[in-house]
């Protein structure tokens, strides 16, 4: 049985001292070992922008203080992105309560702070922070009176920050030591008289997934399937790794959010110079198999993944879960030319270290307590607020609302019909993409003793009696952490093949191993889709096509259920048919419907439609006033208060397994015996 990775702090402190013992007297950069020229601990985390943030942050604290000390001076704190979503945390942090603990309270500020105090030196920008727009992600950064900004800089390479009006004056020079609340491409870190390098790296195709506003992102076009553009990628990278290196340094770190590890992974061997690449995006999980877990949690791979460089040196690549659930601890050492000394990787210091448990001698930072403790006073009265009720968990996890049909996307869908409805009779069909859907409602408990995933008891929302929340009740809390874009609705008109085409985009990402977040949600239509097909190419101008190929079936149904439009069956579209008033979210059919030069959210094809006669929706029925009307919080609410209210039974359509879907059928799993 493999040890577990509960070292004492005094078993930490002697391994760390055997580590630097052996350096001379005279210059603690002289050899550990016969080829050790130089020791770091990087300490790292990504994707922080789930739920369970303010649960798990102080915890992260304690560790992150506990290993810099056994480390004085040699720590890298490093985020890989992805530090704030437009939720909970996020507007919760402009109330007043958090006046003390923020200087001035702010939308977003309370990630930052958090950040701040845990003294994060550096980070990537990832798709998420630029959810609230390139104005907002530029304002939180910068001080503003008694509010500091970001305490470290946000890196990219493959952004251009001068091309946008709100972010060109936080742009600072490549290669100097790191700026707080600037952006650049790279930075320098001192480490105990050594100089690293940090370079950042994001997804090419946040355009596509985030609001860019008028940042110029390179490659303009990316597919990580196809090796030309993971070499275009890398060769925007290289560059600056090349700048770093001819000013004489030779440990780099690269932070990525890639959003699939697989891009990181492919991008290590593409690289020269660059030693540890730091990924995030996708929430996966890297561990060692001494590494404590979570209950129910299970490594997706080794910590670290080995690779070799384009010129043969040693590359690692590093990834935790997000949601300050696990950090990630990688202690180095490098012999006199700057590379890895990869005998020396100790796999019982280095891994996940689950913030579920740690050290009790490790003591939590009291400004990161103070904050979250604060932040909890103004969540938990948003607990109170409860607008409807449900007797079964609703499904929003990632793995489900991105591969298949699940209740909470059912519920949603048709929350967004129904107040479509109340405004335009005539819209009847709802689409909104799975990714939009950023956590479920409810409770997912492992059974004690067990880590079988088959075994995790899934339950509907706990009471809090506290706030007077009953068991099952749906709260603002609830609809603010699962739906935390709060979209706007908008409604169009397409014709058959214009919506063939829309589904057709919508599965064309599926497959085995993939989470892509244009999966749909829907209401008012059945699909049956095949991804053993070949899959639409990208790009966001509707085809109306008069056949599809992974659409085999798609017919739009009335309030029973029963067929009134069969727009495509067997991959042919029926040309002839009505045309379809539908809802979607803003995001996807924003801008793009009525200008060309505009980006569709998640690359939906709402472009070239015959007919769009695009409108927001703007009813507002009146029976919940905590979200601006025409959202999809305020949709769900409205909903909630008139069809599933607290007094009644509830929601009760359990989650379904992806072979029993009725509304998404997945044609490739009905086939499979």
């Amino acid at each position: 049985m493999p040890q577990t990775k509960r070292l004492t702090r005094a078993v930490i402190l002697a391994l760390s001292a055997s580590m630097l013992a052996a350096c001379s007297d005279d210059d603690d950069s002289a050899p550990a070992t016969g080829t050790d020229a130089f020791s770091l601990q990087i300490l790292h985390f990504a994707d922080i922008d789930g739920s369970g943030g303010a649960a798990d942050a102080r915890n992260m604290s304690a560790l992150i203080d506990g290993f810099r000390s056994e480390m004085p001076g040699r720590t890298l704190v490093l985020s890989s992105g992805d530090n704030l979503i437009p939720g909970p945390e996020y507007f919760a942090a402009s109330d007043e309560r958090l006046t003390e603990a923020l200087g001035e309270p702010g939308n977003g500020r309370a990630n930052i702070a958090w950040l701040n105090a845990m003294g994060v030196q550096a980070s990537v920008v990832g798709n998420h922070d630029l959810d609230a727009g390139t104005e907002a992600f530029a304002e939180l950064i910068s001080p503003d009176g008694e509010w500091p900004g970001a305490g470290f800089p946000y890196l990219s390479a493959n952004i251009d920050f001068t091309t946008d009006s709100h972010t060109a004056a936080l742009v600072a020079r490549e290669g100097v030591p790191a700026e707080a609340g600037k952006l650049s491409a790279t930075a320098t870190l001192n480490v105990d008289g050594g100089v690293i390098g940090v370079v950042g790296a994001s997804v090419p195709t946040l355009p596509s997934i985030t609001s860019t506003g008028g940042l110029t992102l390179s490659p303009s076009t990316f597919d990580p399937a196809v090796a030309a553009d993971l070499d275009a990628l890398a060769a925007e990278i290289q560059d600056d790794v090349n700048a770093l290196m001819d000013a004489g340094i030779n440990k780099i770190i690269l932070l990525a959010h890639m959003q699939q590890l697989s891009v990181e992974k492919a991008l290590a061997p593409r690289l020269d110079g660059v030693d540890v690449i730091v990924a995030g995006g996708s929430n996966t999980l890297l561990a060692d198999s001494n590494d404590s877990l979570r209950d129910g949690d299970h490594a997706a791979g080794d910590y670290p993944l080995s690779f070799e460089s384009a010129s043969g040196e040693p590359v690692l690549v590093v990834n935790t879960d997000g949601d300050f659930s696990y950090l990630g601890r990688l202690v180095l050492s490098f012999d006199e030319r700057g590379r890895i000394v990869t005998e020396a990787l100790d796999p019982g210091v280095n891994g996940a270290w689950s913030t579920a448990m740690i050290n009790p001698a490790f003591e939590v930072n009291a400004a990161v307590a103070a904050l979250t403790d604060a932040l909890d006073a103004v969540l938990v009265a948003k607990d109170g607020n409860v607008l409807g009720k449900t007797s079964v968990y609703l499904d929003g996890r990632r793995s489900q609302v991105r591969t298949q049909e699940t209740n909470l996307g059912n519920l949603t869908a048709e929350a967004n019909l129904w107040l479509a409805q109340q405004q335009d009779a005539s819209v009847s069909v709802s689409l909104k993409n799975g990714g939009g859907i950023r956590d479920g409602i409810g409770l997912a408990l492992q059974p004690p003793g067990t880590t079988d995933p088959s075994e995790i008891e899934f339950l509907p929302p706990a009471a809090n009696a506290l706030v007077g929340k009953p068991a099952g009740g749906i709260s603002q809390l609830d609809l603010e952490t699962s739906l935390r874009f709060n979209n706007r609705l908008a409604m169009v008109t397409v014709t058959p093949a214009e919506l063939a085409d829309l589904m057709e985009y919508a599965f064309a990402a599926s497959g085995e191993g993939s989470t892509p977040g244009r999966f749909p949600q829907i209401a008012g239509m059945r699909v049956a889709f095949d991804d053993r097909q070949t899959a639409r190419a990208n790009g966001d101008s509707n085809l109306a096509s008069a056949v599809t190929r992974r659409v085999r079936e798609l017919e739009i149904l009335d309030a029973n259920g029963a067929v009134v439009q069969d727009v495509v069956t067997g991959g042919v579209v029926d040309i002839t048919g009505a045309p379809i008033r539908m809802v979607t979210l803003a995001f996807l059919a924003g801008d793009c419907v009525n200008d060309s030069s505009a980006s569709c959210g998640d690359g939906y094809p709402f472009k070239n439609l015959v007919a769009p006669n695009r409108a927001d929706v703007t009813v507002d029925p009146g029976q919940s006033d905590f979200s601006p009307a025409g959202g999809e919080q305020d949709a769900m609410a409205e909903y909630l208060k008139v069809v599933y209210p607290v007094s009644g039974e509830g929601f009760a359509e359990p989650e379904t397994a992806v072979d029993q879907d009725a509304r998404i059928v997945n044609v490739a799993v009905r086939a499979t015996p």
